[in-house]
Order: C-alpha cells, then sequence, then structure tokens
C-alpha cells in the first residue's frame, strides 16, 4: 500500500522480528491483509487511509495479546479515545459492494424504531454467518437507521470476546456476552467460571429489558451457518432452547417486547472454516461482495399456524421451527452465495 505508509513498515518490522508470537499472528491474517489490500487498490481506493487503519488494527491485536481484555456480562461499546465503532466499520467499508447490497423490510425498521423510542424492546431471532455481521448490519442501516445500528445488543460468544483478531471490532458494540454451551464440554477446567458468568449475563439482559428501549440481536443457531449438501450457505437450525429463554425473559420484562425475524446475506466478504473451530487463531481471507439483510414481520410468539392445538412442550418446538422458517424463508430469497473463498 505504498513503500512508506505505516502498514508497510510494520510489516517489514514484523519480518525482521525474532518475537514467534507475532511471526503466528502475521501467518494467520497474511491472507486477509493481502486480500484487503487487493481489494483496496481494485476499487482505486484511499490507499493511505486504508493502510493506516490496517496498521491501527494490527497494533490494537498485538496490545490485545500481551493485555487481554475482559468483558463484563453487560459490555458498553467504546467510542473514546479510540472510537472502536467507528473503526470496525470502516475497516469492512471497502469489502462490502453496496451497490448491489439490499436492505428490505424498512418497514418494520420504522416499527422497531418506535418501539425503542417508547421505551419498548425488540428482539431479533436471526441466523448468523461471519464474524463481522455486526459491522455488516451497520453499513446496511448507517444512512437510514443510524441510531437503531449504534445502540443494538448483540448476544455475543466466546470467540469475539477471546480471538485477538476480533475483539478490536467486539469493543465497540453494545454485547451480551455469553459461554456457549459447546464450549462447556471443550474446555471442563472451566466450565463452572462459565456458567456462573452465564447467569450473571441473563440478570443483566434482565435488568435492560426492564429499563426498555433496548434492541437484542441473538442468534439461535449458537453458531454460523456453512454450507450444507447442496454446497450452498444454508441456515444453521435454530435452538428451541435459545428462542425459548428470550421469550420468557422478553415476557417477564416490565417493558413490553417485540420479536422479529431477521435474515443476513454477509459470507462473502470474511467466509469462516468449512467446520466448526474451537481452538482460536482462525485463518481469516476476504472479498469485495454485496451483502443483504431482510427485517421480517413482528412475530405472534403465541399465535402461529396450527398452535391452538398443540401441548406446551409441542408448541415450543413448532415455535422454533416456525421461526426458523420465516428466517429461511427471506434468506432463500437473496442472491445465492458462497461461491467466494
Amino acid at each position: 500500500m505504498g513503500k512508506n505508509s505505516k502498514f508497510e513498515q510494520l510489516y517489514n518490522l514484523i519480518e525482521v522480528s525474532n518475537d514467534s508470537r507475532l511471526k503466528r499472528l502475521w501467518a494467520v491474517l497474511s491472507p486477509f491483509f493481502q486480500s484487503y489490500e487487493e481489494i483496496v487498490v481494485a476499487k482505486n481506493l484511499d490507499r493511505e487511509y486504508y493502510s493506516d487503519l490496517l496498521s491501527q488494527f494490527f497494533t490494537l491485536i498485538i496490545e490485545q495479546i500481551k493485555n487481554p481484555c475482559k468483558f463484563e456480562s453487560y459490555h458498553i461499546g467504546v467510542r473514546a479515545p479510540v472510537d472502536y465503532y467507528k473503526f470496525g466499520v470502516e475497516i469492512f467499508r471497502p469489502l462490502v459492494n453496496m451497490n448491489t447490497s439490499t436492505l428490505k423490510g424498512k418497514e418494520n425498521l420504522l416499527k422497531i424504531e418506535q418501539y425503542l423510542e417508547n421505551k419498548e424492546n425488540v428482539i431479533l431471532y436471526a441466523n448468523h454467518q461471519i464474524e463481522a455481521d455486526p459491522q455488516a448490519l451497520s453499513l446496511l442501516l448507517e444512512n437510514s437507521f443510524p441510531k437503531v445500528a449504534e445502540e443494538m445488543i448483540f448476544v455475543a460468544g466466546a470467540r469475539v470476546l477471546t480471538d485477538p483478531a476480533a475483539v478490536p471490532f467486539s469493543l465497540g458494540r453494545y454485547l451480551f456476552c455469553i459461554y456457549s454451551k459447546k464450549y462447556f464440554s471443550a474446555h471442563e477446567e472451566q466450565a463452572a467460571m462459565m456458567r456462573a458468568h452465564n447467569q450473571r449475563t441473563l440478570a443483566e439482559i434482565s435488568n435492560q429489558l426492564n429499563i426498555g428501549g433496548k434492541c437484542i440481536y441473538i442468534a439461535p443457531s449458537g453458531g454460523r451457518d456453512r454450507k450444507g449438501s447442496s454446497g450452498r450457505i444454508e441456515v444453521a437450525p435454530f435452538d428451541p432452547q435459545s428462542i425459548e429463554l428470550m421469550y420468557l425473559l422478553g415476557r417477564k420484562s416490565k417493558r413490553k417486547t417485540h420479536f422479529f425475524p431477521l435474515a443476513l446475506s454477509t459470507h462473502d466478504i470474511l467466509p469462516p472454516p468449512e467446520g466448526v473451530q474451537i481452538d482460536l487463531g482462525e485463518k481469516r481471507s476476504t472479498n469485495e461482495a454485496p451483502i443483504h439483510a431482510h427485517f421480517g414481520d413482528e412475530i405472534d410468539m403465541e399465535n402461529f399456524p396450527h398452535s391452538e392445538s398443540m401441548t406446551k412442550a409441542k408448541k415450543k418446538d413448532e415455535r422454533t421451527q416456525y421461526i426458523y422458517n420465516l428466517v429461511c424463508e427471506m434468506y432463500d430469497k437473496f442472491p445465492v452465495i458462497g461461491q467466494l473463498r
């Protein structure tokens, strides 16, 4: 990006460094940096500006390795002295082809915006494709619904809270931090700590819902969408416990809570590994591609097709399937993704 750029200088320091950690880190991240540089050049963007952003990104990663950030159950986005929200959005801006990206369901976003202004709550049941889904949503919403984008709270798992390359982006968001069940068996010695942390997070979710005016994004799948047998990226199945837990918390809230389905198609700008990876240090590459989001109609959580004749247990499972189908129906109308690596 220019021989005298900050990023070029940083790269040269890594090349001559004897620090094995930096060498390993560079090996993991170099595909992202190289593909990112190619996109900036191809789009004829300000190379110096994005060089400085990449330099800042790598510096923040190094700081995270040396002094890991500890996230509390409820994390409020950090905007100063470093504006991590703006940093995250700007890093991903070159990767999105906004001319071919789409935002559907604006009429529902207007309802969501009004609910929030009235101090009522909104819970979004959504699929999840990349670590940068929050930044992707911000890019789609920043012109029409900037407040919704900036104040949306994401239910975040361990990876985006502990992976040094993900933390700089997580710092800028509002987060409810929770450990996924799949990490309990992988880290048995920490399972008790993880469960206690999750209990504190649930208490904080209840507290924030009682305050009102909160928009919460949760991916009931507990992970990212991946390729199915057809070779197409498919929406991962939803977990009934995740659906029901948020429904219960919403019903118990002192403020009225509304539920909406959200479908996202973001995979191609930052494709995840083919399989689920527990260990950190995930290799990343990137592409320039369109992204898509569809905010569906408000969900009637009690009265959905055939619900009147169901037992309580049956209704729980069928409600999850109903919401999953709503997301899939919206998702299936997006252009085909998963062809880029």
